[in-house]
Order: structure tokens, then C-alpha cells, then sequence
């Protein structure tokens, strides 16, 4: 079997407010700029890669030009990051939020804090305990 590359699209309103947001919390850089339309649909996306290196997997900021807003939350971003707290500062300078407080997790191997963008879809951010 062939290796399998995985992507996510993040349905949103204003796409490159939020690219610019998981860039400057997460790190992505921009691959891409994409607009057309897709069954008819006018869209517009961005696309952000670990170093701007597709091979690593994307995260794409999607937006339906002619929808309105996406009204629930359809999906949880997972990200596994080396240092929780600096992330929180990063995520809270650029305009996101914490659902709850970090917690640590032993037992599993991982500390975790939940958090909203600012367009408000949840983000689960993991770090990794030594040994796991």
C-alpha cells in the first residue's frame, strides 16, 4: 500500500485572518493561495504546511465566499507541541481562547489544554510526557 499524506480543511469565515492566526500560534507557513469554485460554489483558501513542506501534512483555511458563516462546531484540531505554556501565550496574543486550564495527564502520558480560535472552532493542543 502506497504511504497516505493527510490534509484538513477548516471551514471559516475570513481566511486569511485565520491563516494568519495558526501561523503566528502554531507555526504553519503558507503554502498556497487558492479561489474558484467548486460545484458551482465560489471559494477562496489558504494553504499551511509545517515549514511550508506539504509532505508534513496541511492545514487549509476554507472559505465558501457565498455561505454564510458555519454555524457549529464540525471538527476539533488536534496539534502535539513541545511546549504547552508557550503556546498558550502564543494562542492568547493572537486573539484565541482557553476553554479550561491545562491539564496534566500522567496517566496518559500528556499534559492538555482545549482552545478556540478566534472565529471559535476548538483546538485540542497536546504535549508529549518524557517517555511517550
Amino acid at each position: 500500500m502506497a504511504a497516505l499524506g493527510l490534509f484538513t480543511k477548516l471551514i471559516c469565515r475570513d481566511e486569511e485572518a485565520m491563516a494568519a492566526y495558526y501561523g503566528a500560534v502554531y507555526g504553519l507557513d503558507v503554502v498556497q493561495r487558492v479561489a474558484g469554485e467548486s460545484d458551482g460554489e465560489p471559494y477562496r483558501e489558504v494553504i499551511l504546511a509545517p515549514g511550508g513542506d506539504w509532505t508534513k501534512g496541511s492545514l487549509v483555511m476554507f472559505n465558501f465566499t457565498a455561505r454564510q458563516a458555519p454555524r457549529d462546531q464540525q471538527v476539533i484540531l488536534g496539534f502535539t507541541v513541545a511546549d504547552l505554556d508557550d503556546l498558550v501565550t502564543r494562542i492568547e496574543a493572537n486573539g484565541g481562547r482557553l476553554v479550561g486550564p491545562i491539564r496534566n495527564e500522567p496517566e496518559h502520558g500528556v499534559r492538555v489544554v482545549f482552545s478556540v480560535d478566534p472565529e471559535g472552532a476548538l483546538c485540542e493542543n497536546v504535549q508529549m510526557l518524557g517517555g511517550h
